[in-house]
């Protein structure tokens, strides 16, 4: 994984998004943050993609170094960490929603469901809206 504090060498804008939430597993949580409702270390390790801990633990710690989601004590068990997006992380709802729509359109066996992909398509600014509150958390 790539230190937060790496420098882009080239100046490109897709080369600093790649640097800055661009494997796999980034991606993956930060899905889950806007379309899945999780929110805790257990729902990503539960959520069914086979992420190992020590991967999990490092990318959370990344996305959070770069501004890309918040950690908070959980207001119920303050042992338990609740992760959010941050501003930062929530605006990138926009490319999580296109790649999903690429997908589901693509891929033959796509389970992405129906009336989401629909939303997504033709009704994008509600749907931002409505999971916004969800999403993002309180500022650390």
């Amino acid at each position: 994984m790539l230190s937060p504090s790496k420098q882009r060498d080239n100046g490109c804008p897709v080369t600093y998004a790649l640097d800055s939430f661009g494997d796999r597993w980034s991606l993956l949580i930060i899905r889950d943050l806007l379309l899945r409702g999780f929110s805790t270390y257990g729902d990503f390790l539960d959520g069914g993609e086979g992420i190992s801990t020590n991967i999990l633990a490092d990318r959370l710690k990344f996305l959070e170094a770069k501004g890309i989601l918040n950690k908070n004590p959980d207001p119920e068990n303050r042992r338990r960490k609740i992760y959010s997006l941050t501003e930062k992380g929530f605006d990138l709802a926009p490319v999580i929603f296109d790649l999903f729509l690429w997908s589901a359109q693509y891929d033959p066996d796509t389970k992405a469901p129906k009336e989401l992909v629909e939303r997504m398509a033709k009704d994008r600014a509600t749907l931002l809206a409505d999971i916004r509150p969800s999403t993002l958390g309180p500022k650390p």
